[in-house]
């Protein structure tokens, strides 16, 4: 099972970096899976609306000195880097990150005595970020190539872990969470973005409302991602509401997926979110 999501995410994911190299700034680079245009995640723009996954998630101004390909590649359901706590001189590491947007706002947040790190398991993602960091001159910054359940990083090396809607995508999220605490110095934050579910869903709605919101199904309940956060050894965990997704918003989707959005309105509604999820590692804790 593990492995299909993998390969799933690793192609989809590929081919949006693929036609963003391939056509970066011109308008059909959007086009990318989970793109603010023609969205994986909430296909065309509906009704001539914005895309409510994606839209509008970094402030005015605060992409401008981004190049073109790492705004267009943003694959996200949030901004991290907005809400995480990052100071001058850290450690920031982003999990699955794609064209790079979040780590290059995070270079420039750690400043010259710090360092953002990328880890992504894509080539042709990686190949975009490095190319994006290139651009931007931004140098405190490193993309490495690799799995989030196993990141490439010693023990207690990062003091803040950021990532934009890709732990809903992980087969394994106890382990990606396992591994997540074992980097953190003690004392360090994890601050991601992520798609939740609040309460009981009915199977068939969650499966087609999770295709839409994340591209594949894999997002965890609120109370379950607070346990599993609890039991690998973290503290003051907080899951906090950035964007709830409605029905309507996903209507068309979720008609030709066979599933009557008037007669499930109320297992919608409320139900599924993009969240901001902090969590501390203890001072002192040992590598769970």
């Amino acid at each position: 099972m593990t492995t299909n999501i993998t390969e799933v995410v690793r192609e989809k994911y590929g081919e949006a970096a693929r036609r963003v190299l391939t056509v970066a700034g011109e308008p059909a680079a959007a086009d990318a899976c989970c793109g603010p245009v023609n969205s994986c995640c909430g296909g065309a723009a509906f009704n001539g609306s914005v895309d409510p996954i994606t839209s509008n998630l970094y402030v005015n101004g605060e992409t401008d000195e981004l190049p073109t390909a790492a705004v267009l590649a943003s694959l996200g359901c949030g901004n991290p880097t907005a809400l995480a706590a990052i100071h001058a001189g850290e450690v920031v590491l982003d999990l699955g990150s794609g064209g790079g947007i979040d780590v290059l706002l995070s270079a420039r947040r750690v400043g010259p005595t710090g360092k953002a790190y990328g880890l992504d398991m894509t080539d042709d993602m990686l190949a975009l970020a490095r190319k994006n960091a290139a651009e931007a001159g931004v140098t405190n910054v490193e993309f490495l190539k690799g799995q989030i359940e196993a990141i490439p990083l010693p023990d207690a090396s990062v003091d803040v872990i950021i990532s934009n809607c890709v732990i809903n995508l992980s087969g394994d999220k106890r382990q990606t969470l396992r591994e997540a605490f074992r980097v953190l110095k003690p004392g360090g934050r994890f601050a991601i973005s992520d798609v939740v579910v609040r309460g009981a869903v009915p199977e068939n709605v969650r499966r087609s409302m999770l295709l839409w919101v994340g591209c594949v199904a894999g997002a965890l309940e609120e109370s379950e991602f607070r346990t599993l956060l609890a039991e690998v050894g973290f503290t003051d965990i907080d899951i906090e509401p950035t964007r709830f997704y409605k029905s309507e918003d996903a209507r068309q989707f979720l008609s030709e997926s066979g599933v009557d959005v008037t007669a499930n309105l109320e297992e919608i509604d409320g139900k599924f979110m993009a969240a901001f999820v902090r969590a501390t590692k203890p001072a002192g804790a040992l590598v769970a």
